[in-house]
C-alpha cells in the first residue's frame, strides 16, 4: 500500500526520493503516526513534499490512495498484514466462560479422539468445539481456548494448556557473554569449589624459588608449579524454549557466571523434560543432537549435575510415554530423570519460578519429589543453598 503510494508521487511529479520514503516508513514503524490517517497525512507530506508548489499534487495522489473505496480499482488489491487475519480468527473468553469449557478426561482419550478427528475431518473449520480448526474452544487446534489440548498451527504460546505442540518451533542459544548486572552470582556459586594444581607448570612458585636460590649459593634457581584451578566438575542441563523465554535474562546470567566461576563445565539444552537426545546448538537441535545415553557415558559420575528449568508443563510430559509436548517419546520423562540421578548422586535442580507459587503447579510437585526435594529458586538465596547441598 505504501509502496504504491511512493510511485503514485513519482507518476504525478512530486520528487520524492527513495531515502525520503525510507525515512516514512521508519517513522511508521516507530509509531510517529497512531495510525490516525491525518497523523499520517502530516507525516508523509513533512517527510516526502520539500517544495510547497508541490503540496497540491500531493493531496490530490493522497486522497487517490487512502480516501475511500471510490478510487480502488478491480485490479487493486487490498495488502492486508497477516497478524490481522489472525486476530480475527482468536477466541477471547471471559475467566467464567474459560471455567465451564470441560478438558476431555486425560492423555489418552485426548489422543485416542485427535486421531479420530484426522480420520473424519475433510475441510477448514473456525469456531466449535469438536473440530480440528482455529478460533474455538476444541481441544485440537490454534488461537482458541481449552483447558488441555494440542496446539496445531500456532506459532507461540497463548494460555499455556497444550499438552503437546504439533509444530516445529526455534529456539535460541543462551547467550554466556551478557555482562551481569551483579557480582552477587558469581559469588554464589563460589560456594562450590574445591581447589587442586594440575597441568602443566605454569606458575612461578615465589616462596620454593626463594629458598632454592638460598640453597643456591645466591644463583637465581626459578621453581615452577601447575596452576590451581577449581577441580570441581558441572554439567548443566537448561530447559529452553515455551514458558522459560520469560526467563531467559535470569539463564544468561547464571550461564555467563558459571562459564566464568567453572573451568570444566559442560552444557545442554532439553525441552520441559530430559528425554532421550540433548543438544547445544538450539538452532540445529532436530538435527544436530547427543543421545541421552552418551552424555551419562561420557561424563563420570564425579561430575555435580544442575538442571535449570521451571518445571512447569503438563504432568503428562514427566510420567507418559508420548507425553512430549514435541516429539513421541518412547519412554517418560521420569525414566530419563531417574536414569540421570542414579548416576548423579550430587544433583539439583534452580527454578526461575518464585518458590511460593511452587505448590500450585502440579508438575513442579512431579519434579519436587523426583529431584528428593533438591529443588531451589534461582534467586542469591536459592543458589547458596544449592551449592551447599551439591558440597555435602
Amino acid at each position: 500500500m505504501f509502496t504504491q503510494f511512493f510511485l503514485e508521487l513519482r507518476d504525478a511529479k512530486v520528487p520524492a526520493t527513495l531515502r525520503e520514503y525510507l525515512t516514512l516508513l521508519e517513522a511508521m514503524r516507530r509509531g510517529c503516526a497512531n495510525y490516525k490517517i491525518e497523523d499520517f497525512y502530516y507525516l508523509s507530506r513533512s517527510c516526502l513534499v520539500k517544495d510547497e508548489t508541490n503540496l497540491d499534487k500531493f493531496d490530490r495522489v493522497f486522497g487517490k490512495c487512502f480516501n475511500g473505496i471510490e478510487f480502488i480499482t478491480e485490479d487493486q488489491a487490498a495488502e492486508i498484514p497477516e497478524e490481522w487475519l489472525r486476530a480475527i480468527a482468536e477466541k477471547v473468553l471471559t475467566p467464567e466462560e474459560m471455567a465451564e469449557i470441560e478438558a476431555l478426561g486425560g492423555w489418552e482419550k485426548l489422543m485416542e479422539e485427535l486421531q479420530k478427528r484426522l480420520e473424519e475431518q475433510e475441510g477448514r473449520h473456525q469456531g466449535g468445539n469438536k473440530w480440528i480448526g482455529t478460533g474455538g474452544t476444541s481441544p485440537f487446534g490454534a488461537y482458541g481456548y481449552n483447558p488441555e489440548g494440542v496446539r496445531i498451527g500456532q506459532p507461540k504460546s497463548r494460555h499455556r494448556r497444550a499438552v503437546k505442540v504439533w509444530d516445529k518451533r526455534e529456539y535460541k542459544n543462551l547467550d554466556d557473554s551478557v555482562e551481569l548486572g551483579t557480582r552477587n552470582i558469581k559469588v554464589a556459586l563460589r560456594r562450590l569449589r574445591r581447589f587442586a594444581r594440575d597441568g602443566a607448570d605454569l606458575e612461578l612458585d615465589m616462596p620454593d624459588t626463594i629458598r632454592s636460590t638460598a640453597h643456591n649459593g645466591g644463583y637465581l634457581d626459578i621453581k615452577m608449579i601447575p596452576e590451581r584451578r577449581n577441580s570441581v566438575k558441572v554439567l548443566l542441563l537448561f530447559d529452553i524454549g515455551g514458558s522459560m523465554d520469560d526467563h531467559i535474562r535470569t539463564c544468561e546470567e547464571l550461564f555467563s557466571a558459571a562459564r566464568i566461576e567453572f573451568k570444566n563445565m559442560e552444557y545442554f539444552y532439553f525441552h520441559n523434560c530430559v528425554y532421550e537426545k540433548l543438544w547445544k546448538e538450539n538452532r540445529r537441535r532436530h538435527t544436530d543432537f547427543i543421545a541421552t545415553w552418551d552424555v551419562m557415558h561420557t561424563f563420570p559420575a564425579d561430575y555435580k549435575l544442575i538442571f535449570v528449568g521451571d518445571a512447569t508443563m503438563s504432568p503428562y510430559e514427566i510420567v507418559y510415554p508420548g507425553g512430549s509436548v514435541e516429539h513421541w517419546n518412547e519412554e517418560s520423562g521420569e525414566v530419563w530423570m531417574r536414569r540421570m540421578l542414579d548416576i548423579y548422586s550430587k544433583s539439583i535442580w534452580l527454578n526461575p519460578v518464585p518458590e511460593k507459587y511452587w505448590d500450585f503447579t502440579p508438575s513442579i510437585q512431579l519434579v519436587r519429589q523426583l529431584m528428593q526435594e533438591r529443588m531451589f529458586p534461582l534467586t542469591l538465596d536459592g543458589l547458596e543453598r544449592g551449592m551447599r547441598a551439591l558440597t555435602r
